[in-house]
């Protein structure tokens, strides 16, 4: 449970790696599970029970928090399982149990009274009566359906002001109501609230219309270039709210969607939402700043959902010419344990100019050798350019892509989980259209 005033950031953990990165990158939690008992499954298989302990440990070690999620809709068939389950997972001591159903919050309060619980977002609550059922049944914070309002929010805290309120603030949204969609069960027989949804949401679909008196059937031609993605949701993007968000005293904990995203997505969402929160303590909150560092990661495109508006008055948060994520930037490199060689995640050139996104905190020293240079321009942000490529044992490459599992040394040491990021072929040629035409 958040432990003082501040305002918890809670990030996305689908595997160990993720876990380090969101608290390099500022988390003060994360959320992660194991098995098909969270709403995850493909997430979940990434963790074992050994390296979800194996989390946890190094967390506390941090002064962090892990929250397991428990979150699935359970079958009968399926309830001697869940309460092994539930004991397994306890003996791991997180920090709370994530659950969504009534049923499975008893069972949990029962086994391991010991673990605080946090109720899912499944859970749909958007007003004070429901949360009071769930805080006598022993639920001590809530997590906000994503379309509650600001002001339900706040209603909520005046009635029940020891419940903490947890609210989504960036990630995928489903185009069903609280993510209650059955469209993935009754066309691929795999049941979104028990984990393991398609996505058909995301789908291209061709649209008929039928007469059954004749059995004639039309293909409905659309306007060209509009698409057929007639399901498909925008991301939700709160940073620029974030200041309404903490202003309001409502609210105990922001939460990132996305378990199953990339390390830089966990990187870059966490970043990114870490300055939003300490710059409006400190007076200088720049929406403009964190918008600028969530539009280097995929996305469906963003929206700001419905915690500041009502969800009737929204225009614009679906996407319907597209499916698949953009991006402004492409992860070139992930540095080592040892802070002196990186993994390939792109390509990597002798003489490009590579910017060093670095954890919260981080030191960099600027150098200059034989294999490269690191150094600082005028913008502020520190760089890395390559004179030679080198693996672990001195073999030189004419260039390096994603491929090659070998370590490639750095001019200088860089901190542990540091990215090294290019603009995306698409943004270069849209920077050079756009200073060609000017």
């Amino acid at each position: 449970m958040n432990k003082n005033n501040k305002v918890e950031l809670l990030s996305p953990a689908g595997n160990l790696e993720k876990l380090k990165i969101a608290f390099a990158y500022g988390a003060d939690a994360v959320y992660g599970g194991v098995s098909h008992f969270s709403l995850r499954i493909r997430s979940g298989k990434e963790f074992s029970f050994e390296t979800f302990k194996e989390g946890i440990d190094y967390a506390h070690a941090r002064g962090k928090q892990v929250y397991a999620t428990i979150n699935g809709f359970p079958f009968n068939s399926q309830i001697d399982l869940l309460k092994k389950h539930i004991i397994k997972m306890a003996e791991l001591e997180p920090d709370a149990f994530i659950v969504a159903a009534p049923g499975v919050v008893r069972l949990c309060r029962e086994l391991a009274p010991q673990i605080p619980i946090h109720l899912s977002t499944q859970a749909n609550v958007l007003n004070y009566l429901d949360a009071q059922v769930f805080w006598d049944m022993g639920v001590r914070r809530i997590i906000a359906a994503r379309e509650i309002s600001l002001k339900d929010v706040q209603e909520i805290k005046k009635h029940l002001p020891e419940m903490e309120i947890e609210i989504f603030v960036h990630g995928s949204m489903c185009f069903a109501y609280s993510g209650r969609c059955l469209v993935s069960a009754v066309q691929m027989g795999r049941v979104p609230n028990r984990g393991s949804c398609a996505n058909d949401c995301r789908f291209e679909y061709t649209l008929y219309a039928a007469n059954e008196d004749h059995s004639t059937l039309f293909r409905l031609e659309e306007e060209p270039g509009v698409g057929t993605y007639i399901f498909n949701a925008k991301d939700m993007n709160l940073a620029s709210h974030v200041d309404e968000i903490l202003e309001s005293g409502a609210v105990d904990s922001i939460k990132i969607e996305g378990r199953t995203k990339s390390p830089y997505y966990a990187a870059v969402t966490a970043y990114a939402y870490r300055k939003a929160i300490d710059d409006y303590e400190a007076g200088k909150f720049e929406a403009d700043k964190y918008q600028e560092e969530l539009a280097t990661t995929k996305n469906r495109g963003f929206t700001d959902a419905y915690l500041v508006h009502r969800p009737f008055d929204r225009t614009n948060t679906q996407n319907h010419e597209y499916a698949l994520s953009k991006g402004s930037y492409e992860v070139s490199g992930l540095i080592t344990e040892d802070e002196e060689h990186f993994y390939c995640k792109y390509k990597t050139y002798p003489n490009d100019e590579i910017e060093i996104f670095a954890p919260i905190g981080s030191t960099i020293e600027e150098c200059e050798n034989e294999i490269g240079k690191i150094y600082k321009k005028e913008d502020g942000k520190f760089y890395v350019s390559f004179k030679k490529i080198l693996t672990e044992t001195n073999k030189e490459l004419e260039s390096v892509h994603s491929g090659n599992t070998n370590k490639i040394k750095l001019p200088g040491k860089l901190p542990y989980l540091t990215m090294l990021r290019v603009k995306s072929e698409e943004e270069q040629q849209n920077s050079c259209e756009g200073s060609c035409s000017n």
